[in-house]
Parts: C-alpha cells; sequence; structure tokens
C-alpha cells in the first residue's frame, strides 16, 4: 500500500486523520507505529459511534490512539489537536471525514502548520472528481472535491507542492498510476 510506503519512509511520530468511521484505518496505521516502534495515531470524528468508540477503545493498540470527538474544523478541536502535538514532532496528516472543497480547504488551513518539512498532509479521495457521471455519482463533484482543493491550496503555499510518493515497488511498466487518491499528498518542502 502506498500509504504505508510514505509511513514508513517519513516515520512521523504523529499520524492524524480526519474522518475515522469505524476506526479501521486507526488501528492499521497504530498497527504501523508498532511494527517500527515508533509513532502515535489521532482520529477526528464529528460522531464517534459507541459501539466504534468501544471497539477501537478495547482493541490491543488503543494504546497508540487518541481519539478526539467533534468538527475537523470546529476551533476548539482544532486546538485540541494541535495542543496534543509536541513541538518538534514528524506529523503526518490524512484528511478523510468531510469530502467537499470547502471543508478541505478549511481542513488545510486548520491543519497545514503541524506539517513537518518532508512530511505530508494528505487530501484523501480526490477520486470523486472522476466520478460524478457514474450511477450514484453527483455533478458537482467534477469541480467540489478534495483534488480541487489540494491543488488550490499548494498554489497558495508556496512551502508545500503536490508531489506523487516515488513507486518504491514497481516491478511493471506503471508511470501513471491509477488511485483513488488524485493529487491528495502535499508535500511540506520548507
Amino acid at each position: 500500500m502506498r500509504i504505508q510506503e510514505v509511513i514508513y519512509r517519513v516515520r512521523p511520530d504523529v499520524i492524524i486523520e480526519t474522518g475515522i468511521a469505524h476506526g479501521g484505518s486507526l488501528i492499521y496505521y497504530a498497527s504501523l507505529c508498532q511494527a517500527m516502534n515508533h509513532g502515535r495515531v489521532i482520529g477526528v470524528d464529528i460522531d464517534i459511534k459507541p459501539e466504534n468508540r468501544r471497539a477501537i477503545e478495547e482493541h490491543e493498540l488503543s494504546k497508540l490512539i487518541v481519539l478526539i470527538e467533534g468538527s475537523s474544523v470546529a476551533p476548539e478541536v482544532v486546538q485540541t489537536v494541535h495542543s496534543s502535538v509536541k513541538p518538534g514532532e514528524t506529523t503526518l496528516i490524512l484528511l478523510d471525514s468531510n469530502h467537499t472543497r470547502a471543508h478541505v480547504a478549511s481542513e488545510l488551513e486548520a491543519y497545514h502548520d503541524l506539517v513537518t518539512p518532508g512530511s505530508y498532509v494528505i487530501a484523501t479521495d480526490g477520486v470523486m472528481k472522476d466520478l460524478y457521471d457514474v450511477p450514484r455519482g453527483r455533478q458537482e463533484w467534477e469541480s467540489d472535491n478534495p483534488a480541487a482543493a489540494a491543488i488550490e491550496f499548494a498554489k497558495a503555499h508556496s512551502e508545500f507542492v503536490i508531489e506523487e510518493p516515488a513507486l518504491e515497488f514497481n516491478e511493471g511498466l506503471i508511470t501513471n498510476r491509477i488511485t483513488y487518491w488524485p493529487s491528495a499528498f502535499i508535500r511540506r518542502i520548507r
């Protein structure tokens, strides 16, 4: 998995994920932290269902996970996340909550200062721009999507670039990968 390669390369002290749903990705990221013997995970969601919270808190990797309930762009939640990151910690952020252009743009503005040089903020599920005209798609997705927010953000912040991580294990002739996360990897260069 691409994100696994990126996490291994960056070796973040903190992985922050907005939009945790059932918590599967939080557990996955915590398992990578445990395998590397390094890092912890902060999960933010507007509504953590009691059964999901219980499952996460009872999981053997829960010691590596902090849950924060509330809107990822609410000032008090943003402040809680910021205060959970110690000065100098390497931080990688995944934005996987509300996938509207405006919301992702707000998350990028709220959290980009936590991203350390060489690390990433990742605006997931930009594939929406390519699925607006399929069954169950929505016309507005053509322009209202995370990829559009990521591109705008990178243009406005010269310390960031949209940079596809290297294909470390490309045994074929693939030069353009098929992905759910186009224009997602926003790397801090300074």
